[in-house]
């Protein structure tokens, strides 16, 4: 018999009304915040590292035992482990694993422990979760998987574990792509490690564009560069509005140089009809610079005419050419 314990008295539970507060549209406002718990913050300890030790393997020992549902292969709330995942405490998760607790119980939404332990960056709990068989491709009822929450938060070292163990670095929906949330909150040592393990860098969301386009909304210049370096298609529209609409509507010249130098087209009309130039700011830079840019330079054209033939996809050839060593960093933008 299943025994119902007070809101007050668990640490991971939320009411249904608090949940639905914590749901946001991660299309629209594209900050692609996990859905999760909200996190209890604990008392500072005053305990030696001894006792803090002994005293969370007691506690998770004290938690355990067979006739708890918790500890089944079924739906439930916020368990033990999640909580010990959460906050990072390996001992307790070894402890739980241990006694019979399993490492893919799902709460309501279908949240995991791996997931979890992801959002917070605790590598060490997460391959514990892992070497005992936790799911690394599980979904939530939102459609996030563990390597999309290690994404949203930049944990590169839980990004790189999850990919040496199998996590698809491909979403499975338009709002939980892995490289759109690395993009989105401009954490670029993922993004990388994503399109290394065969992410594609030109992933089109009908809701977000693609990581350029969102990376360039969200102002990421470190990340625009990264993506352009790697092969992202700097014409690739969302409805019609370019990437270079976007710099220019935000009034970001160096935003704007950089798509330009990479074969932005300054001539590129979005659904209302309008230009790029024609959506700056009135007076500002940025429109002094798209009415003063001329021609691209015949080596330019060259360089984005290779580019364009290689592919982004094989780009990273180029480094196999038998080609001198300046010219390679030029058609990798490497030289700039």
């Amino acid at each position: 018999m299943m025994r119902c314990i007070p809101e007050e008295n668990y640490p991971g539970h939320c009411s249904q009304n608090k949940q639905c507060l914590l749901k946001k549209n991660l299309a629209e406002e594209t900050t692609f915040q996990p859905i999760l718990r909200p996190e209890k913050v604990s008392k500072l300890r005053m305990d030696s590292p001894r006792e803090e030790k002994d005293r969370e393997m007691n506690q998770a020992k004290s938690s355990v035992n067979f006739s708890n549902p918790l500890m089944c292969d079924f739906e439930s709330d916020w368990s033990p482990l999640h909580d010990a995942a959460y906050h990072g405490r390996l001992l307790s998760v070894r402890a739980l694993i241990g006694q019979g607790t399993s490492v893919n119980l799902v709460s309501l939404d279908r949240v995991s422990p791996l997931h979890v332990a992801c959002l917070q960056g605790h590598t060490a709990c997460a391959k514990l979760l892992i070497d005992h068989g936790a799911q690394v491709n599980s979904p939530t009822e939102d459609r996030n998987t563990p390597l999309s929450h290690a994404c949203a938060r930049g944990h590169l070292n839980c990004v790189t574990l999850l990919l040496q163990h199998g996590a698809t670095p491909h979403g499975t929906t338009d709002s939980t792509s892995p490289i759109h949330q690395a993009a989105a909150k401009g954490h670029t040592k993922c993004l990388e490690a994503l399109v290394q393990q065969g992410a594609d860098v030109n992933f089109q969301s009908e809701h977000l564009g693609t990581p350029l386009y969102i990376a360039c909304t969200n102002q990421h210049l470190g990340t625009v560069k990264k993506l352009l370096q790697l092969g992202a298609d700097v014409n690739s529209c969302k409805g019609g509005d370019s990437p270079l609409h976007v710099g220019a509507r935000l009034g970001q010249p160096e935003l704007v140089t950089m798509l330009l130098d990479h074969g932005a087209n300054p001539s590129a009309r979005d659904t209302a009809g309008n230009c790029p130039r024609d959506v700056t700011p009135p007076n500002s830079v940025t429109e002094t610079l798209l009415n003063q840019r001329g021609a691209s330079c015949l080596s330019q054209l060259c360089r984005l005419a290779v580019r364009r033939e290689l592919g982004w996809a094989r780009l990273s050839d180029i480094n196999t050419l038998p080609l001198p060593k300046e010219l390679k960093q030029y058609l990798l933008y490497q030289s700039d």
